[in-house]
């Protein structure tokens, strides 16, 4: 029997560029392994080094424990989301892998485009209270996993005036 996946993505073009994206990649098997300190301190290294390569800024992240929650908007009209959300995982993966000799990252990974209108704000609260819905802190920023690496994402920690809804959340009417 041929299995193939089948292609959930956009075309390649939708990832090019000056716009900004809801990420969420999850562990091999969902492991909960996102919790080390030394390894989020290592993937939080790698994820600003391929940020920069791909021309994107990482303006909001939350290390789950079995997922990686990721806001990212491009900075140049030659942004490449895809190029950045891959080589991450390949460099990050092929370090894991060495050391552990398992895959640390399954192998696609969730994507949405924010549409215009979709304040960024929203998505990023969404990110950071990720951890408090999940019961791992009582305050967004009592977790050590996330951050931003362009905004004092501490100030923005009150509700938006409209809160954000991932996608696959959404309840049809």
């Amino acid at each position: 029997m041929d299995f193939r996946r089948k292609n959930i993505r956009l075309p390649r073009t939708a990832y090019l560029g000056r716009h900004w994206y809801f990420l969420t990649t999850g562990t091999e098997g969902r492991t909960p392994i996102l919790n080390k300190v030394d390894l989020v301190q290592e993937l939080l290294a790698i994820l600003a080094d391929r940020a920069v390569a791909a021309r994107s800024g990482i303006q909001a992240y939350c290390f789950m424990p079995d997922h990686l929650h990721l806001l990212v908007s491009g900075t140049e009209d030659n942004s490449d989301c895809m190029a950045f959300i891959n080589s991450f995982k390949q460099k990050s993966g092929f370090a894991f892998k060495q050391r552990n000799r398992k895959r640390l990252w399954q192998h696609k990974s969730y994507d949405h485009i924010l549409r215009p209108g979709d304040p960024w704000e929203s998505v990023a609260y969404y990110i950071w209270m990720n951890p408090v819905r999940k019961s791992l802190c009582a305050e967004p920023q009592d977790w050590p996993h996330s951050g931003s690496e362009t905004v004092d994402w501490k100030r923005l920690l009150a509700p938006p005036e409209k809160l954000w809804t991932p996608p696959w959340k959404k309840q049809s009417k």
